[in-house]
């Protein structure tokens, strides 16, 4: 058994370069090539990605200006919804409840490691594609077929499911309860059991693959930091997304088959409801069981992703790997152990609080190791300040600007206070939504090459990112005032309480700086998609990058390498590595030397 995990993936393959002719339909549509089906989640990631800002644009126009008509809301809406353009609170709960799912699932776990996990995970150990291409190829339709479910919810007479994105019973077990309870759940149901699917196929996957087919000399320790975050991250989601799965079975059971494991002693309209002996907090806990990890899930990718950035265009080796790679695994243990300091106001025993909190302030601990090795990093580099780059050095401010509130958030005594107020809000966009697009962002500017063989325009990605990192934070950062006064979250309209009326003002501005934001995101799609047929040709190496990616071909070819896989000698971030006389540079003129160079005559490896 041993000889087959070490086995290095090198002559079995060989003659991939051969491989028979393909269709339309099996290259581009059932594809089993890991490298397209990074473009299949990545293209339909940007897609759900469009849907879920458009979401906000309309809820965030409805907060700013409650009960005033848009045309913009009859016209998307329609007249049930939107009667004479003045938005319902139904609708209003539904974006928002559809807007979180799509977002946290479909966009930010599907669209990071989908994307980055297929295409990266290959290339950048030396395999020639995934340990299984055809459960790879089923991973992505079942998550197709999960958002194709979720978007045709938006079509149902009685609306989308409208229970929040953590759909906490009674609201979501009663399908008479209100319009959004019905149909539109149990889709949600169904379309979320499908994505766990697909997720756990594709977490298997990477798991396998990075353990048994690296190639020769890749031990774990010689492994960029994205392949860790990636590898820790299937883990994280096999460990944890069984239990979201158990949560929306026992849900569908409730609500359509009358068991009562969520349910107990009902009154709806008068009527007593013969449900005895459940209780929602079981819910709670089942869902933020997975909810937590999932956190982590979102971030430990764009994590790597920055890692792997910001080495390379700091032209330095990452400071601290060893460390990094201890705080990724310690992330990954101690996000399965706080996921009480949601429920910190479910009526939990306050010793039972004191624990979660003190599980919550030490998670804080990695999260700060991995924060001070980035700025470390940067820190005298010879910074190339591209637009990957860009975005890298914005998600470390929004990790730390997120993250410091975590800290009140996280804390039993304090939660209390701001508990389901926008203050929440703020954090999780900040830490979690923005920080992730961010690492997301950076992957596809710096991987682009990769990907399309072809380079995406530098000064649109300038524009982009400014006036994104300006408009994300005119979005949030007044988030934590309002939310510090008490302004409660999901509330459609706060007319009717006068405490409020001094913050509306606040609110125009963050609607603002939200329509700007989410329409420079224009540029962005324009120089995504015209850059894959029109952008300029790329190199192998645009970047100088030490990693094996690189020595692929520009051209994509069935099996990566045309011949043998290159062996590797070395860790992955051997930048600025000079000689032994100091004189110069390893390899004479150029600051970085790629894995599959052999050591030198009296070389050291370095492996901090």
């Amino acid at each position: 058994m041993s000889a087959i995990a070490t086995a290095p993936a090198h002559d079995h393959h060989d003659d991939h370069g051969h491989h028979h002719k393909q269709t339309f339909i099996t290259k581009y549509i059932f594809s089993t090539d890991h490298k397209m089906i990074a473009k299949q989640y990545l293209i339909t990631g940007i897609l759900m990605g469009i849907v879920g800002i458009m979401m906000s644009v309309l809820f965030r126009l409805q907060l700013a200006w409650p009960e005033e008509s848009f045309m913009i809301f009859e016209w998307l809406l329609g007249d049930k919804w939107a009667p004479d353009g003045v938005m319902t609170p139904s609708i209003y709960l539904a974006l928002v409840t559809i807007h979180g799912t799509i977002m946290v699932f479909f966009v930010l776990t599907a669209g990071l490691s989908g994307t980055f996990s297929n295409l990266l995970i290959p290339l950048q150990i030396g395999a020639r594609d995934m340990a299984s291409g055809f459960m790879n190829m089923l991973s992505y339709w079942l998550f197709f077929i999960s958002c194709t479910i979720m978007l045709s919810s938006l079509f149902i007479e009685s609306g989308p499911a409208s229970a929040g994105w953590t759909i906490y019973p009674p609201l979501s077990a009663l399908p008479q309860a209100i319009g959004g309870s019905g149909m539109g759940m149990t889709l949600w149901l169904i379309s979320m059991a499908i994505f766990i699917a697909s997720s756990l196929l594709g977490s298997l996957n990477y798991i396998v693959t990075v353990l048994n087919l690296r190639t020769k000399g890749m031990s774990m320790m010689r492994l960029p930091l994205t392949i860790w975050a990636f590898f820790i991250t299937a883990v994280i989601g096999v460990v944890s997304f069984p239990v979201l799965l158990s949560a929306a079975l026992l849900l569908i059971m409730d609500r359509s088959f009358g068991t009562s494991f969520f349910l107990s002693d009902i009154y709806i309209q008068g009527e007593v409801l013969s449900h005895q002996g459940g209780s929602p907090v079981l819910f709670e806990h089942l869902f933020w069981f997975l909810g937590h990890p999932e956190v982590y899930i979102v971030i430990l990718p764009a994590m790597g992703i920055v890692s792997e950035v910001l080495a390379t265009n700091s032209r330095k080796p990452i400071f601290g790997y060893r460390a990094m790679v201890a705080s990724i695994l310690a992330i990954a243990f101690l996000s399965t152990i706080v996921w009480g300091h949601h429920m910190f106001v479910s009526g939990m025993n306050p010793f039972l609080g004191s624990v979660f909190t003190f599980t919550t302030l030490l998670i804080a601990i990695p999260s700060a190791v991995k924060a001070f090795n980035w700025i470390t990093t940067l820190w005298k580099g010879n910074l190339q300040m591209n637009p990957a780059m860009l975005f890298s050095i914005g998600f470390v401010s929004t990790f730390i600007t997120g993250g410091l509130t975590g800290i009140i958030l996280g804390d039993s005594t304090l939660d209390i206070n701001v508990h389901d107020t926008y203050f929440v809000i703020a954090h999780f966009h900040l830490v979690m939504g923005i920080s992730a697009i961010y690492g997301l962002l950076a992957g596809v500017y710096h991987w682009f090459p990769k990907m399309f063989g072809r380079m995406m325009n530098k000064n649109l990605g300038y524009v982009h990112f400014w006036i994104t990192a300006v408009g994300a934070y005119g979005v949030f950062f007044p988030m934590h005032f309002i939310g510090l006064a008490g302004l409660p979250r999901r509330y459609y309209t706060n007319t009717a309480f006068p405490y409020f009326d001094d913050l509306a003002d606040v609110n125009v501005i963050i609607t603002i700086f939200a329509l700007i934001t989410a329409g420079v995101q224009v540029v962005f799609l324009y120089n995504f998609f015209s850059s894959i047929f029109f952008g300029q040709k790329a190199t192998q190496n645009p970047w100088n990058s030490t990693t094996l990616e690189w020595t692929t071909p520009v051209e994509h070819i069935h099996g990566n390498w045309p011949g043998a896989i290159p062996s590797v000698y070395r860790w992955s971030y051997d930048y600025s590595k000079m000689n032994l006389e100091g004189t110069d540079y390893v390899i004479p003129g150029q600051d970085f030397v790629p894995q599959n160079v052999p050591l030198q005559d009296h070389e050291e490896e370095l492996n901090h």
